[in-house]
């Protein structure tokens, strides 16, 4: 038996040798991918037209992925013909995929904050009904009592009515595939449409040199 095993070893070739040695690191390197996504959290956010919220999060390092959909409502399916048309109450929404090695939930909350206007009842800019709503869904207590405290941050720093309100999450419907990274896929049209909402001009209005992304993660 020993003699076979010697001869089927000096019939494999020096390259496929070292290709041997070298897949049991290439195996860790998977588990450890595989673990990363594994630990990896979900968050969802309403902030108005989903487009721009995606690209929001898409800017910050930590986050793995970002979806457009669907939240809030109580109706078992979710549409963007029955959003739209206020036929259920759900917001459009970002559920954002992140590392809580790399990003906290705090950190994400101080991005959506500083990518809304939080004075807007059922709009945002220049999209107007409930579906374009403020609103974060908290996945669990922890999150919901880091989205309390940061709730309680801005009622006394602007000292006025907060109308971003705190939901319990039901479940989440992604949005319809032309929705989704919309920023990059139609970049021409959504910068269009940015630039025509206002949104821009009003973050910078009620943030100063916090508004967006990354007035956000200077802090």
């Amino acid at each position: 038996m020993a003699h076979y095993q010697h001869a089927a070893t000096r019939l494999i070739s020096p390259a496929t040798r070292c290709l041997f040695k070298a897949l049991p690191l290439a195996l860790a390197i998977g588990a450890s991918a595989n673990a990363l996504a594994a630990d990896s959290k979900d968050a969802v956010f309403a902030g108005g037209c989903f487009w721009c919220m995606e690209e929001a999060y898409d800017k910050v390092p930590g986050v793995l992925e970002t979806t457009s959909g669907y939240s809030g409502g109580a109706a078992d399916t979710a549409t963007y013909q029955q959003v739209s048309a206020e036929r259920t109450d759900h917001a459009e929404v970002v559920r954002v995929k992140y590392d809580p090695d790399d990003v906290s939930y705090e950190q994400l909350l101080e991005v959506f904050w500083r990518n809304i206007d939080p004075f807007a009842v059922d709009r945002q800019f220049c999209d107007a009904g409930k579906s374009y709503r403020s609103a974060i869904f908290p996945m669990n207590e922890e999150q919901r009592a880091m989205a309390k405290a940061s709730l309680d941050e801005m009622q006394a720093r602007f000292d006025r009515e907060i109308a971003t309100q705190i939901e319990d999450f039901k479940a989440f419907y992604p949005a319809e595939d032309y929705h989704q990274n919309y920023h990059k896929t139609n970049s021409l049209r959504y910068n269009f449409y940015k630039s025509a909402c206002g949104r821009v001009d009003r973050l910078e209005e009620v943030w100063g040199d916090e508004a967006g992304t990354q007035g956000a993660l200077k802090g």
